[in-house]
């Protein structure tokens, strides 16, 4: 036992001197040169990608000599407009837009389900709810209240209106609205309203303000222009104003499937800017996509409900009404950069070592793959322990006296 301590305490000794005295070495690199077709391709491959990389993706596409700004400071401001002769109705905006003030959200009403005339009543519970089906008083207990149901239950069992069948009755607004309801026809002139959307965005960092309606000399000529101008891509960048059937058609929808289910389009603003350029070349780009759930599954859709109230009889009477509509998400991104030294030095220093990486690689294969590895690896690697007062005739010095100050493999050395 004391032999093996002994024996232990020796060899961790021996390793920390060694590890010591190693500690203290220079390492320097050798350059040698492998005149190998195969490696030399290797070789320039990697730098050519490597280099290729760093220009064309990281200069050229991410602008890396670029400080940039991602948080922008950003406001929004919508409006909807257009009329549309429904029965005989005539709606307008305060009819079909919500909210009427605009924002980063409004939604247009394209559907309507009524059930008029609801008083506070008792009234039999829909079928549908769970445990409003009975036979007698004893299966509807009186208080209980069901949050998927209607009302609270009276305990008596009721004829569900002029059903045979029997549920529980309820007190709430009656008659319910399962039973009640009128449905009217989709709003498919709809597709034509407009929307106008006004987004301006702030970049603080670089001090720098846009919007994304055209410049004009005076607001008359603003005016006279977002009148008649509706908007392209390609011939009207810079009018904000927006059909629902192009909105639609730009997020792969059916606009008539959107009139009898309703939905949630995201209206995307992106604003990518190269401050390097005139700020006038900063303009936004607009993508459209649907957010709620897809129209195949039984949540998907947009509605909501509210009410009118007025008095009949001298009795509080509401009209319920269920919207189905779209509605718009304004969603501004904004990205701005401009020439700036530090992040330039950065990205240079890093591809200059970048660089280094070819030599590990081409180092790596030389000494693992290729025939007369061992040789490499003998004229790769010297070990200089003292300084010899004597030169010593090697293939070094052999090759200085050519005039050359690297050793050269192709020698004597078969590839």
């Amino acid at each position: 036992m004391t032999e093996t301590c002994h024996k232990i305490i020796m060899g961790l000794h021996n390793f920390l001197k060694e590890y010591i005295h190693g500690f203290w070495d220079y390492e320097t690199p050798k350059v040698m040169v492998v005149k190998n077709r195969t490696l030399g391709v290797i070789y320039r491959s990697v730098q050519f990608l490597v280099i290729t990389y760093f220009i064309w993706y990281v200069f050229i596409s991410q602008k890396a000599y670029q400080e940039s700004e991602t948080r922008p400071e950003s406001s929004v401001y919508t409006l909807m407009k257009g009329s549309a002769i429904h029965g005989d109705e005539i709606l307008d905006t305060v009819e079909y837009a919500r909210p009427s003030e605009g924002g980063d959200v409004i939604s247009t009403i394209l559907r309507r389900e009524f059930t008029f005339n609801q008083r506070q009543d008792t009234c039999a519970e829909h079928f549908n709810v769970a445990d409003a089906n009975c036979t007698t008083d004893s299966d509807c207990v009186e208080g209980e209240v069901n949050f998927n149901g209607h009302g609270r239950r009276t305990g008596r069992c009721v004829q569900y209106y002029n059903h045979t069948f029997k549920t529980c009755e309820i007190q709430t607004w009656c008659p319910i609205e399962e039973y009640a309801v009128v449905r009217e026809p989709p709003l498919e002139e709809a597709i034509n309203f407009t929307v106008f959307i006004r987004n301006s965005i702030h970049f603080p960092k670089f001090k720098v303000l846009r919007g994304n309606i055209k410049d004009a000399r005076n607001k008359r000529d603003i005016k006279r222009y977002l009148n008649k101008c509706h908007y392209d891509e390609e011939s009207d960048p810079y009018c904000p104003i927006f059909r629902l059937g192009y909105i639609a058609a730009q997020a792969r929808e059916n606009f008539s499937e959107l009139c009898n289910t309703g939905g949630v389009i995201g209206v995307f603003i992106n604003w990518k800017c190269n401050l390097d350029l005139d700020p006038s070349h900063c303009k936004p780009t607009y993508s459209f996509r649907r957010l709620d759930l897809r129209k195949d599954l039984p949540d998907a859709g947009y509605y909501y409900r509210f009410a009118k109230y007025y008095s009949k009889d001298g009795e509080e009477t509401r009209t319920l009404i269920k919207a189905y509509g779209i509605r718009l998400d304004i969603i501004v991104h904004g990205h701005a950069g401009k020439f700036s030294p530090i992040p330039t030095i950065i990205s240079t220093v890093t591809a200059m070592t970048s660089v280094g990486i070819c030599t590990i690689i081409c180092d790596w294969i030389m000494l693992t793959f290729i025939d007369k590895n061992e040789v490499y690896s003998e004229r790769k690697f010297d070990e200089v322990i003292k300084e010899p007062t004597n030169p010593i005739p090697t293939e070094l010095s052999y090759i200085n006296s050519f005039g050359s100050n690297h050793s050269d493999l192709s020698d004597g050395v078969p590839l």
